[in-house]
């Protein structure tokens, strides 16, 4: 089982065809793991930062992958919440060697698990779910059904994997502790793994 079938696993994502959006500060590292993400032969040499937004595509194994790669520039974070709809996953990159910045990477991850188009199902679309199960038998996930009931990225549970990277650095905190600075354990409507 490689990488991507275990990173699919954890995320909790049962289709073929996956939109992941790859979000974090400038420079904690979402473009490099996307790159060794990627198929040995479709890996870029060169890394540079990335400006907007990017859009990769590869296949591993039975999994299709199109990753949004998010600039985490200040002034390009404002984009993201344009692609939330498009995303049935995240993948939250955090430099955990940059301990000072770890106040901002948590106010921006504040700011996506508070955005409207982020919050849980309501009592409504859980009832809704109920009467579709009911009448059609269950067809897939949760956000299958919603996507077939034509209702937006808000009422959909978006797993998030957290990605404690630059850990080999010597000034770096543990996963544990960016757990703790980023209070990850009050995520309780959406799956997530660090």
């Amino acid at each position: 089982m490689g990488l991507l079938d275990r990173l699919s696993g954890l995320l909790g994502l049962k289709k073929k065809e996956v939109h992941v959006l790859c979000l974090g500060l400038d420079n904690s590292g979402k473009t490099t793991i996307i790159n060794k993400l990627k198929p040995s032969n479709a890996q870029s040499q060169d890394i540079v930062p990335t400006i907007g937004f990017s859009i990769e595509k590869f296949k591993s194994s039975s999994l299709s992958f199109t990753v949004f790669d998010m600039s985490g520039q200040g002034r390009y974070r404002n984009l993201w919440e344009h692609y939330y709809k498009d995303g049935q996953a995240i993948i939250f990159v955090i430099d955990s060697s940059d301990k000072l910045r770890m106040v901002v990477a948590k106010e921006e991850l504040d700011t996506l698990l508070n955005h409207p188009g982020m919050q849980k199902p309501t009592k409504a679309i859980r009832m809704c779910q109920s009467f579709w199960n009911w009448r059609f038998g269950q067809f897939g996930t949760p956000d299958q059904f919603i996507f077939k009931c034509c209702l937006d990225i808000k009422h959909r549970r978006i797993p998030i994997l957290f990605f404690a990277n630059k850990m080999d650095l010597r000034d770096s905190v543990t996963s544990v502790k960016v757990s703790q600075l980023l209070c990850l354990e009050s995520i309780k409507d959406k799956p997530w793994h660090i």
